[in-house]
């Protein structure tokens, strides 16, 4: 940013190196790493009944992100368990978890958009592949 640029006030309220995560940060952080797992490993369900529970919970996960204004109804409930509100601006992983844990241990400079192109698209492929797996495809 040269001398004349006005930071943007995201810019300007998040911190430059975040705190560590407390037991909350942690506990939340991790169920979304094994909700991640869940989306990626789901198809493989060897019951037909859990197959048919993936194909149902992968797009309900896209949907509360897009009723959610691209927010994670888990980063939600943080919020509103740390400051009584349902949105917390200073959550860095309010609506950008992934984003910010792909920058974080990257340092690729991948954008918002591009991310969610890649993991629709990456979700989209896991659906078509439960189904298969539903409709007689072995593993």
């Amino acid at each position: 940013m040269s001398a004349n640029d006005e930071p943007a006030a995201l810019d300007t309220a998040l911190p430059e190196k975040p705190k560590k995560r407390d037991a909350l940060g942690n506990f939340c952080f991790y169920l979304h790493l094994v909700m991640m797992g869940y989306i990626v490993l789901g198809w493989t369900a060897p019951w037909r009944g859990a197959l048919i529970f993936y194909l149902f919970f992968l797009p309900a996960v896209i949907a509360q992100w897009r009723l959610n204004k691209n927010t994670c109804v888990l980063n939600n409930t943080e919020a509103l368990i740390r400051t009584g509100k349902w949105r917390n601006p200073r959550n860095r992983e309010e609506g950008a978890w992934l984003h910010t844990l792909v920058t974080d241990k990257t340092g690729l400079p991948i954008t918002k958009f591009q991310l969610d192109i890649i993991m629709y698209s990456v979700m989209a492929v896991f659906w078509g592949v439960g189904f298969l797996h539903l409709r007689g495809w072995k593993v």
